[in-house]
């Protein structure tokens, strides 16, 4: 029967995205790993695999398409052996929900397509985790999350999931006729007629009720009763400043913030970072690498949670996530908002290894192209004004880090040293902390080996 494609979830937040471009047309063969479209997310443009392999009947949504709600279909594939034209006709099939009504709240990919840029399973740069999600069926009840054994997802069609799910049975016990042994409708027909037992109930989760929508602010029209008409222009909101204005809201809301301010000398750093910037091995006309200043801050902020591991922390309900490592997400500005990509294991990896990373990351961040699980997750965070010449602000911590830090401008002042007036180039920065888990002594303990390794950047090399 007709395998239909839907709309996938590439990000947490993702409720509909824009199909950018189609890479296959009407009429083409494609096999399980093809590349087949180009998705607009909040985030990024994301390249999208198929899952099966047949015969792309109809093309159901336009490339250039805007708004497209997840789980919406956009394709339907014929199987091996299966009339194309008469698939075109039987339209979306196996379980998709119509694009009108694709749940809202329930921003999850079938399984009729994968992200071709990462584990869906990947926790989310604003905090979120990403999970399979419930896909709805059309004709009454619910096809199920994507079934796991002994720690391996059990690939499997949603009609196939909702028609174990209906029969009681474990899905996990059926061996799969699919592609690469995905399990399909007629492999839990088959099951049945064979007398399949229904699988031991297990306990009821407890669900708890979703929290209430929370406003991001007025509606346009009471703003607009207070301007005359003619006043002003309209710029409608795109996916990723929702996303920005939803998850900073929701952070000061729940996030109890705290401060932490200290101002450090930077003239031995600048002094060291010229050093090893001269003596970078010349490669193809270029030089191996080219250290900044913010490079030096990622691995100073790293290597200070690794010596004070109490800060490396993350917040929940129940228990306190203590990280091994340090994950450092820097947040770059691109066209329309802000992206956090994330240098990870950062104590471990020299400074022209995180230059480089973080030059990569941060063009392809300014192109849209980074994949989920370079921007999803972290420990930690810094935001780095300098540049732009500002001398300190206070950063909103990104949940579910327990820190940002805020990085100032470096500017010459005066310092006394020795009972003696001296100049020197200070650079203020400021640590926000989640002060349920990082509180106001602890984040002076950081700060204070950070300072430390600022300070005598010497430490940062051995």
């Amino acid at each position: 029967m007709p395998i239909t494609i839907t709309m996938p979830a590439l990000s947490p937040t993702m409720e509909e995205g824009n199909l950018a471009k189609w890479l296959v047309k009407e009429g083409d063969t494609v096999s399980a790993g093809d590349v087949i479209a180009e998705i607009e997310t909040d985030k990024a443009t994301m390249e999208v695999e198929a899952v099966d392999e047949g015969t792309v009947a109809s093309i159901l949504v336009a490339e250039g398409t805007e708004a497209v709600k997840v789980n919406a279909p956009i394709a339907v594939l014929a199987e091996e052996g299966e009339d194309v034209a008469e698939a075109a006709k039987a339209g979306p099939s196996d379980g998709a929900a119509p694009a009108a009504e694709a749940p809202a709240e329930a921003p999850a990919a079938s399984n009729e397509v994968a992200p071709s840029t990462g584990d869906p399973g990947a926790q989310s740069a604003s905090g979120g985790w990403i999970s399979s999600g419930v896909v709805a069926a059309s004709d009454g009840g619910t096809a199920g999350p994507v079934p796991v054994k002994d720690g391996q997802k059990v690939f499997s069609s949603p009609l196939a999931r909702r028609i174990a799910n209906n029969a009681g049975i474990d899905i996990t016990a059926i061996s799969g006729s699919g592609p690469k042994g995905r399990i399909v409708k007629r492999d839990v027909e088959a099951a049945l007629a064979s007398g399949a037992k229904p699988a031991a109930e297990a306990p009821a989760a407890k669900a708890d009720a979703a929290p209430p929508a929370m406003a991001v602010g007025p509606s346009s029209e009471q703003v607009l009763a207070n301007f005359a008409e003619g006043s002003y222009d309209l710029v409608k909101h795109d996916g990723m400043r929702k996303t920005i204005a939803k998850r900073l809201q929701e952070s000061k809301q729940t996030i109890p913030h705290f401060y932490v301010t200290v101002d450090v000398e930077l003239d031995a750093l600048l002094a060291l970072r010229s050093q090893l910037n001269k003596a970078a091995p010349v490669r193809d006309d270029k030089p191996a690498y080219k250290l900044s200043v913010n490079d030096m801050v990622i691995k100073a902020l790293a290597l200070a949670l690794r010596d004070v591991p109490d800060a490396n922390v993350s917040w929940t309900d129940d228990a306190m996530v203590k990280h091994h490592h340090a994950d450092v997400g820097v947040a770059v500005s691109i066209p329309g908002g802000l992206i956090t990509p994330i240098v990870r294991r950062a104590e471990e990896k020299t400074l022209s290894a995180i230059s480089n990373e973080m030059k990569d990351l941060g063009a392809r961040a300014k192109d849209r192209k980074l994949k989920p699980e370079e921007y999803q997750g972290g420990t930690t965070a810094v935001s780095n004004m300098g540049m732009m010449g500002v001398k300190d602000f206070a950063a909103v911590v990104n949940p579910p880090h327990a820190t940002i830090l805020a990085v100032g401008a470096g500017e010459q002042r005066p310092v006394v040293k020795d009972g003696a007036l001296a100049v020197a180039t200070v650079m203020s920065v400021t640590l926000s902390t989640d002060h349920r888990c990082v509180d106001g002594a602890l984040g002076a303990e950081l700060l204070a080996a950070f300072k430390t390794y600022v300070e005598n950047p010497m430490g940062m090399l051995v």
